[in-house]
């Protein structure tokens, strides 16, 4: 007969890394057990609403509140003390903005809060806000990027010179002789503004309690430490005046990476009135004044030799950032990210390159999965198209051609990115020979019966994730990581609490965390309970972002749980009678020669039969801290090629994927079916990225989309089936040899996408570069190509 701790052990063995176990965290989200913001309230509880800019650039002359709600609508005048908010960065010639959590002298987006209103219920705060009135001098307004760094701009910041965060740039290898070479290639690459659209929008719920004079803050928020840290700078107050707590989070995409101005006027509101402030924003908010990304502007030129070989590359690029720096990232990051990650895969000998971060009367551009990814990937992979095109060749075989080579690796790139290890050809080869690039090209021949044109595209990039301290403190990042931490406690039954102080967001931390855990000491990650977002339970952390958690917080889970062993193993060696070094640890017991005994058994004897330990026994017992930080910590590079065939309309412009398929290397998986759910979910943002998804302004700087009828996302009729194959290729860099993957879905489909829009319409002289890639756009594009033709 198999007694139960056999089958625990059984199950166990099975479910460490790299096993595609359920999600802890399914059970309790599909029974309807989560807990979010909005399921939230407390006992004398307040809701806010925000009277919002309706002007994307003004000087505020009054604003006029009703006798009837002094006291309960609030001004940037009654907040005395409080701080605006400064995103600075150490990059020589930054520009900072203060952001004022309610406007002051101006406001400079629409959305952009003026006044706070508090009433009983959110509806009541909604109608009192519309008794409220604001005066404005309305002032022209940089609604084009390209525009705005124009000398007669008017400017956004009355103290700057000019509409520019900062310009950064490199020039590495590069020869006036480049101009004579065989292929010059010159595109203009732009990238439409989008929203990021979580499930759940932003909230927050402040709280004063005052048997511990702390102020609680429960907030959707992917960085909680980080959140404590940029509240107590605009509040005055020390950080052990805190607490900051993430519940259950319904997506994030790097919008909830950022101290909100709603946060500190809710933080404040609830310090000064001494009653719980909630704000929940809804989908107006969200779509017009908050999580804008993505805008991107490129003047290209490519340069190779006769056969598409690429000898340099020379661009000048904008990033629209929006009208104020967001704390932590600064404005900075999409721009000096362009710089350093516009070659991507390729071996590039010659490289120069000037991006602009601009200031503009839109809500601030935020980091969105694939930060600044997304659009080099976009604007590379067309160049290569484009350079295939002009060599005679097929794009398929220039881009494997100029591709890194595994005999390269590591591969520090031209500017300086540190390759760890990946085989970029053979994922390239690979999806090429999954989507049957031979049959596509014949069926292409033959031509299609509704009078629709098909076209392969192909994309690779490559995605640098659990960036460390040398990196982000080299980009003048004020928010520079160091070691995780975590804590690891073996309690009195027997079970194992891991503190970890990123937050999960869909990542499914819980049980990747637990498998981790089930990995060094054998326990079942069902007996494993991982406690995250709440700086009051967990060590510091910068939080959950740049495809970090995997490796850096895995790596902490490893390092505390193997410290944990040991002191595990020495209490079960002195129970066994056996010296520690004959001892090991085995599916959550301690193994000896003449038998073991249980965990349960070892946190039973140091808790409650304490007289049981040996004179030697570690006073500091079975709860530790441990940290990790990469010996190498430029960062992991998980790579993929994405390839699909796309049927093209010419006359409507409609394009529909036939099939996609993405060949990945993620380093060792720690759940492959959690990677997969990742890729998933990725791939599907830039399905909406290339094809739907556009933030559009016009001259006045108004949102033209303001509700889900104007601003369209895909859906499940949109998707297609992705199939995904692995290549598991470790990084010599981290514990594991895991690599960061969670961006990586997101980043290459407009580019696979655009180019197979373009191979579908290319003997009619289309060639489109603007996305994301409408019937619209389509359609104009071929109705130009025509007009052309025919004269």
């Amino acid at each position: 007969m198999v007694g139960p701790h056999a089958v625990d052990e059984q199950k166990a063995k099975a479910r460490g890394v790299g096993a595609s176990i359920p999600r802890k965290e399914d059970a309790r989200l599909l029974e309807g057990r989560g807990r979010f913001i909005g399921d939230m309230r407390f006992p004398g509880q307040l809701e806010a609403a925000f009277v919002r800019s309706t002007l994307a650039h003004a000087r505020i002359r009054a604003i006029h509140i009703p006798a009837h709600l002094q006291g309960r609508a609030f001004t940037h005048a009654d907040m005395v003390g409080v701080k605006d908010i400064l995103a600075k960065t150490g990059l020589p010639g930054f520009r900072v903005s203060a952001q004022p959590s309610l406007a002051s002298d101006k406001v400079r987006f629409v959305g952009e809060p003026v006044a706070m209103v508090l009433a009983e219920t959110r509806a009541e705060a909604e109608d009192l806000a519309e008794e409220i009135t604001v005066d404005y001098e309305e002032l022209p307004a940089n609604f084009d990027m390209l525009r705005a760094v124009a000398p007669e701009a008017a400017r956004i910041h009355d103290d700057w010179p000019d509409n520019a965060f900062l310009v950064s740039q490199t020039d590495r290898n590069f020869d006036a002789r480049l101009a004579d070479a065989p292929i010059k290639v010159t595109r203009e690459v732009r990238t439409s503004r989008q929203c990021m659209a979580p499930l759940e929008g932003k909230g927050c719920i402040a709280v004063h309690e005052r048997h511990t004079e702390q102020l609680h803050l429960w907030t959707s928020t992917q960085m909680p430490h980080i959140v404590r840290s940029g509240l107590a700078e605009c509040l005055g107050l020390d950080e052990r005046k805190i607490r900051v707590v993430a519940p259950d989070v319904g997506g994030g995409f790097g919008w909830k990476g950022l101290l909100q101005p709603e946060e500190v006027c809710c933080s404040w509101a609830a310090l000064k009135l001494d009653r719980p402030v909630k704000w929940l924003e809804d989908r107006r908010e969200h779509l017009i004044a908050a999580a804008n990304c993505r805008e991107h502007h490129y003047i290209m030129t490519a340069y190779a030799d006769a056969d598409g070989m690429l000898l340099g590359l020379e661009a000048v690029a904008h990033v629209d950032a929006g009208a104020y720096s967001v704390y932590p990232f600064s404005a900075c990051l999409e721009g000096a990210q362009v710089v350093s990650n516009l070659p991507g895969p390729y071996n590039l000998p010659a490289y120069r390159c000037r991006a602009t971060s601009v200031c503009s009367n839109k809500p601030p551009i935020v980091p969105y999965r694939g930060v600044a990814r997304t659009g080099v990937c976009t604007a590379m992979e067309l160049m290569i198209d484009a350079v295939a095109r002009a060599a005679g060749r097929d794009p398929y075989e220039v881009r494997l051609a100029n591709l890194v080579r595994p005999e390269q690796m590591p591969f520090r790139s031209i500017t300086g990115k540190d390759f760890d290890m990946g085989d970029y050809p053979a994922s390239l080869t690979r999806a090429h020979a999954m989507i049957g690039h031979a049959a596509v090209r014949a069926r292409q021949k033959l031509g299609e019966a509704d009078g629709r044109r098909i076209g392969i595209g192909y994309a690779t990039y490559c995605e640098q994730g659990a960036h460390g301290t040398s990196v982000y403190h080299g980009w003048g990042i004020p928010m520079v990581p160091g070691f995780e931490q975590c804590g690891a406690r073996l309690t009195p039954d027997g079970t194992l609490e891991v503190r970890v102080g990123n937050q999960s967001h869909g990542q499914s931390m819980e049980t990747t965390l637990a498998q981790i855990a089930c990995e060094i000491l054998g326990i079942d990650p069902d007996l494993v309970n991982v406690v995250h977002g709440d700086t009051a339970m967990t060590p510091y952390s910068t939080g959950t972002w740049g495809s970090r958690s995997a490796v850096m917080a895995g790596g902490a889970v490893a390092s505390a749980c193997e410290k944990l062993a040991e002191r595990i193993k020495r209490i079960g060696a002195h129970l066994l009678q056996a010296p520690p070094e004959a001892v090991r640890i085995e599916d959550a017991r301690v193994v000896g020669p003449s038998g073991s005994v249980t965990f349960r058994e070892v946190a039973f004897t140091f808790y409650r039969a304490p007289q049981n330990l040996p004179a030697d026994a570690d006073p500091d017992g079975l709860d530790l801290v441990a940290g990790y930080r990469p010996a190498v910590d430029t960062g992991t590079f998980s790579y993929a090629s994405h390839a699909c065939v796309v049927a093209v309309e010419p006359d409507t412009g409609e394009v529909e994927i036939l099939d996609y398929v993405i060949v990945e290397d993620g380093g060792v998986l720690l759940n492959p079916m959690v990677v997969d759910g990742q890729i998933y979910g990725g791939t599907a943002q830039g399905i909406g990225t290339a094809l739907y998804e556009e933030m559009a302004y016009d001259e006045n700087g108004q949102p033209l989309a303001s509700t889900f009828a104007d601003y369209l996302l895909p859906g499940a009729g949109e998707m297609p089936q992705v199939r995904i194959a692995h290549m598991e290729t470790p990084s010599p860099n981290t514990r594991f040899g895991q690599k960061g993957i969670g961006e990586g879905g997101a980043i290459a489909p407009p580019a696979a996408i655009g180019n197979a829009i373009n191979d579908a319409l290319a003997d009619l002289g289309v060639e489109l570069t603007f996305s994301p890639m409408t019937p619209r756009r389509v359609r104009e594009a071929v109705e130009a190509a025509r007009a052309g033709a025919a004269s």
